[in-house]
């Protein structure tokens, strides 16, 4: 690992760049909620998995979630603690060695509960399921996970009046990058469809989703929702899983642009990173990433369109305005590039990857990772 000053030596180019100050101060505001809930807080993998900011995490988080092997073993060997595993289906080859790392351990139908319930139970492993609390807070399809014909997560009438003996919990997951209006309706829905069963229980997971650290997030409403829950069930551990909320805007992807042209009356500059493979949200979602300084089209002097360096036709990031004219060689800063930016990277068309840093508190930049061709080359044979 490279560690230098800030002062007077940039990361590379392409860098995803923590900064350890503001992880810190989500995660002060974390540790207020689980300490005024009284509820359980763990750090979900699949937004968040720069193992090299565990230590720091560690320091308010007793735990992750985790939804593979792959996860399941960094949680073990970078994080320690708690470990919830959840994942829409379990293979027999993998499924001895995640009961070896799991604490808890839900089961996303009745039927994969079935297929493994003789292991689990001679493993002393707590388990639960997964149910579809039907409600549906997400706008956007591609992440709504409680669709009617949705696949993750049991309905209520598949349940009936009783749970499988061995079951000790339920988990659910609604949300996404919601608010805490959206975490009371799921509590209500929880408590509507499930609730005879809350006394057969001795935990419920209310899944990630909760974006308490956005600006504007009502925190106070929040610790009111989930204390009441918890005076109404006492006798049931909640737990909550944020995977956007821990890193939400704790750090940038810094790039280049590397050429200029003019096409059909476009400006557009081509960067050294990727929407394909760099920030594929800003497609699929899709949403409009911010760039530091720059505004919408016609909005500021100077509008270009900014280019991935992939050969997708459709690498495009966006079309973004500058008080300036962009030169060859100056720096393009995309903000908020932490949370499910980086566990979603490719090595698409051969592109590296970002090197990786942390801004730590005094202001030094430590370098934790930097890709070259033998990334590429392993990851395939």
């Amino acid at each position: 690992m490279t560690k230098h000053t800030a002062d007077n030596i940039q990361p590379p180019s392409p860098c995803f760049v923590l900064e350890a100050a503001k992880l810190r101060a989500n995660l002060e505001l974390i540790a207020r909620v689980q300490r005024e809930s009284d509820c359980t807080i763990i750090l979900a993998l699949k937004g968040f998995s720069m193992w090299s900011a565990f230590p720091l995490i560690r320091e308010y988080l007793s735990g992750c979630s985790a939804s593979s092997y792959n996860e399941a073993r960094l949680a073990h060997d970078h994080f320690g603690g708690h470990i919830h595993l959840y994942a829409p289906a379990y293979t027999d080859a993998e499924f001895p060695e995640l009961l070896k790392l799991s604490n808890r351990l839900s089961f996303n139908s009745l039927s994969q509960w079935q297929r493994f319930a003789t292991q689990v139970q001679a493993s002393g492993v707590s388990c639960g399921l997964r149910v579809n609390p039907a409600i549906n807070e997400v706008e956007t399809d591609l992440y709504n996970p409680c669709s009617e014909q949705s696949r993750l997560g049991i309905p209520a009438h598949e349940l009936a009046n009783d749970l499988p003996p061995g079951i000790e919990g339920l988990h659910v997951h609604a949300l996404c990058e919601c608010g805490a209006d959206a975490t009371e309706r799921l509590i209500d829905a929880v408590e509507q469809r499930f609730g005879h069963l809350l006394p057969q229980l001795k935990w419920l997971n209310l899944g990630g989703g909760h974006l308490m650290t956005r600006e504007g997030y009502d925190v106070e409403r929040l610790i009111r929702v989930l204390k009441a829950f918890r005076q109404r069930h006492p006798s049931l551990a909640v737990t909550l899983e944020p995977g956007s909320a821990i890193a939400w805007g704790t750090g940038t992807l810094n790039a280049t642009v590397l050429d200029l042209m003019e096409r059909g009356g476009m400006q557009i500059a081509m960067l050294d990173t990727s929407a394909t493979a760099h920030m594929p949200d800003v497609l699929e979602m899709p949403y409009r990433a911010e760039v530091r300084g720059a505004a919408l089209p016609g909005e500021k002097a100077y509008t270009y369109r900014l280019g991935g360096m992939t050969c997708l036709a459709g690498d495009v990031i966006g079309d973004y305005a500058f008080d300036q004219p962009l030169a060859i060689g100056d720096q393009v800063i995309f903000e908020d590039m932490i949370h499910y930016t980086m566990v979603k990277t490719t090595m698409f068309n051969g592109v590296n990857h970002p090197s990786i840093a942390i801004q730590h508190e005094d202001g030094a930049i430590e370098v934790v990772r930097r890709f070259d061709y033998h990334d590429y080359e392993t990851r395939l044979s």
